[in-house]
C-alpha cells in the first residue's frame, strides 16, 4: 500500500551506474532498510540451511516459475534458480484459447531435510505437488498428491515425519495433512483449527511449541497460533498488519539462536514487497520488532548477520550469454521457436508470434519494475521489422503502456504509443500518439516508472542521447481481480496479426535509478 512507500527510505544510486538495482537495503554501516528488495517478491517463504538462506516467491503465470533467491545475511539477495521452466495443465498457459493471468503458481512452502530440498506448491486448479531436489538449482522432480491444498505449508519433523497445513480465506478452517515417508501421498487429514479469513499457513517449531502463522487477507493482518501438538489445541494471537509491517509470512532462525521474521506487504503498483524484522520472545510468544518498539517491523535495523558484502538480483543485460539471465521471465509459456540468443550473438532476437494484441501475445519478456523510481532503457535494431509486425518496449501490468514499432507497405517505420488497461470486461487499448521515424535501423526506447507518484512515461531516441517523450504520462496500478496480480513489469515484445518473417533484435537492456517525483514519500 502507499504507506509502505511513505515509510520507506532509500539510497538512490546514480542513474549512470549500469546494471545497478534502484534500491539498496544494505546501508553499508551495519544496518539495513526495509524492504529488502523494492520490487514484487510476494508470498515469501524463507529457510536456513547451515549458514545459507533461501527465499521462494510466487510468480503466477510468468515462466520460469517460482523464483528462488539465496542470501548469507537475509538482507543481500541474488536469484539462484526457478522451480519450473514451463506451466502445464491449461492450454491458456500457452495463450491458446484465452489467457491465464492470475493463475499459475501461487504461494509455496520451502523446506530442507536430510540433504534434500522440498517445495510444496499447488498449481491453480490442480492437485498439490511436493517437489524435491538435492541442489536448490535443480533438477527438481515432484510427487503429486491426491488432493488440492491451497497455499500449502510444509513442515518436516527432525525424524522425517511430514505434514501440510492448508487453509483458504473463503473458509478459514485449517486442515493438517499427514504425508507418507516419501512425501508422495496423504495418509491422514484432520481439521485442527479455525481462524476467520485464514490462509497462507506456515509452521515452525521452537522448543516445545509449534507455531502456526496465517495470513488474514480480509484484514491484511498476520496471526500466530501456538500448541504443544500439531493437532492442537491451538491458542491464537494477532501479530502485525500492513500498517505495521505486513500480513503474510513467518519466522526463520539464525545460527546463534535468534529469530527474524519475514512478511509480505501490499505496496501499490510496485506489487507486494517483503520486509524482514527482528523478533523477540515474551512468555513464549513471538513479538515483531524490538523491546523498545514492539509490534512493528522497523524501517531500519541492525543487520541480522554482519560481515557479508552487498549483492543484489541481476537487472541490466547485454544478452552476451547463451542463456537468459535469471532476472527475466516470460509472460505465460514462450514459443521457443520464435526467440533466440544464438541467431545474432550478443543480441536477443524476437520473431513475431501471432496475436491480435499485446495482452494475448506470446513471448513477451518481462523483468520486475523497481522502486522507488526506475528507468528501463533498450537499444533495438528495427531494420527487419516487417509490415504488420508490432514490436517494442514498455510495461506489463494492470495498466500496460507501450511504444510499438510498426512499418507500412512502403517501408516507412512509425512508433505508436498505446495504453492497455485490463478490466473485468477484458482488456481495453487506447492509442495515445503516433510518430513517424526517420530512416535508420537503430532505435532507443525508454520506460520510466515512478512508484512514489504511481505514474510512468515512455520516450524514444534515434542516437541514444536526445530523447523525445510520446503520449504523455500514464498510471501505474495493481489489482487482484484484473491485471496480472503482479507489480508493474518492464516488457519487451514482438507479435503480428498473421505469420511474419520479420524480427526485432535487442542489443541491451539497462536499468537505472530515477529521482523520485514525490521525494517526501521516500523518507
Amino acid at each position: 500500500m502507499k504507506g509502505a512507500l511513505a515509510a520507506a527510505a532509500a539510497i538512490l544510486l546514480p542513474a549512470a551506474i549500469a546494471g545497478a538495482q534502484v534500491w539498496r537495503s544494505d546501508q553499508g554501516d551495519g544496518t539495513f532498510r526495509n524492504p529488502v528488495l523494492f520490487a514484487d517478491y510476494p508470498d515469501p517463504d524463507i529457510i536456513r540451511v547451515g549458514g545459507d538462506y533461501y527465499f521462494a516467491s510466487t510468480t503466477f503465470a510468468n515462466t520460469p516459475g517460482i523464483t528462488i533467491l539465496h542470501s548469507r545475511d537475509l538482507v543481500n539477495w541474488r536469484i539462484v534458480s526457478h522451480l519450473v521452466d514451463r506451466l502445464d495443465g491449461l492450454p491458456q498457459y500457452d495463450l491458446s484459447g484465452g489467457t491465464a493471468y492470475r493463475k499459475g503458481l501461487f504461494a509455496s512452502s520451502l523446506r530442507y531435510h536430510a540433504g534434500t530440498f522440498y517445495l510444496a506448491n499447488t498449481p491453480v486448479g490442480q492437485k498439490t505437488r511436493i517437489w524435491y531436489a538435492r541442489d536448490v538449482r535443480g533438477p527438481w522432480r515432484y510427487h503429486e498428491l491426491e488432493r488440492e491444498a491451497f497455499d500449502p505449508g510444509l513442515f518436516i519433523e527432525p525424524d522425517g515425519r511430514a505434514y501440510l497445513a492448508t487453509a483458504s480465506t473463503a473458509d478459514g478452517t485449517i486442515t493438517l495433512l499427514t504425508l507418507d515417508a516419501a512425501l508422495a501421498h496423504v495418509t491422514d487429514a484432520r481439521r485442527i483449527h479455525y481462524i476467520k479469513g485464514a490462509e497462507g499457513s506456515k509452521i515452525v517449531r521452537r522448543g516445545t511449541y509449534y507455531y502456526l502463522f496465517n495470513a488474514l487477507p480480509p484484514r491484511l493482518a498476520l496471526s500466530v497460533s501456538r500448541s504443544r501438538s500439531l493437532f492442537g489445541p491451538w491458542e491464537t494471537r494477532d501479530q502485525i498488519d500492513d500498517r505495521t509491517g505486513g500480513h503474510q509470512g513467518a519466522l526463520v532462525d539464525l545460527p546463534d539462536g535468534r529469530w527474524f521474521g519475514f512478511v509480505m506487504e501490499d505496496s501499490g503498483p510496485v506489487g507486494r514487497m517483503t520486509n524482514i524484522s527482528p523478533v523477540f520472545w515474551r512468555d513464549d510468544w513471538p513479538v515483531w520488532g524490538t523491546p523498545d518498539a514492539p509490534g512493528r517491523v522497523p524501517r531500519r535495523a541492525t543487520k541480522p548477520i554482519a560481515g557479508f558484502p552487498f549483492q543484489e538480483p541481476a537487472s541490466s543485460d547485454a544478452f552476451s550469454r547463451p542463456t537468459l539471465g535469471l532476472q527475466w521471465q516470460w509472460n505465460h509459456n514462450p514459443d521457443a521457436t520464435r526467440w533466440s540468443l544464438a541467431e545474432r550473438p550478443g543480441w536477443l532476437r524476437l520473431e513475431p508470434t501471432v496475436a491480435t494484441g499485446f495482452w494475448s501475445a506470446r513471448n513477451t519478456l518481462t523483468q520486475k519494475g523497481q522502486g522507488p523510481a526506475s528507468r528501463g532503457e533498450v537499444k533495438l535494431d528495427i531494420g527487419h521489422v516487417a509490415p504488420g509486425d508490432r514490436c517494442g518496449f514498455g510495461t506489463l501490468g494492470q495498466v500496460s503502456a507501450n511504444l510499438t514499432v510498426q512499418r507500412d507497405s512502403g517501408g516507412t517505420a512509425s512508433l505508436v504509443m498505446e495504453v492497455t488497461q485490463d478490466t473485468e470486461q477484458g482488456p481495453r487499448t487506447t492509442l495515445r500518439d503516433t510518430v513517424t521515424l526517420p530512416r535508420g535501423t537503430a532505435l532507443w526506447l525508454r520506460t520510466d516508472m515512478d512508484f512514489t507518484t504511481d505514474r510512468g512515461r515512455v520516450s524514444y531516441s534515434m542516437d541514444g542521447r536526445r530523447w523525445t517523450g510520446v503520449g504523455g504520462d500514464f498510471p501505474l496500478a495493481f489489482a487482484w481481480r484484473t491485471g496480472t496480480f503482479q507489480g508493474e513489469q518492464f516488457a519487451l515484445f514482438c507479435y503480428a496479426p498473421t505469420s511474419s518473417r520479420g524480427w526485432l533484435d535487442v542489443d541491451r537492456f539497462t536499468l537505472s535509478a530515477l529521482p523520485p517525483g514525490a521525494p517526501d514519500r521516500v523518507r
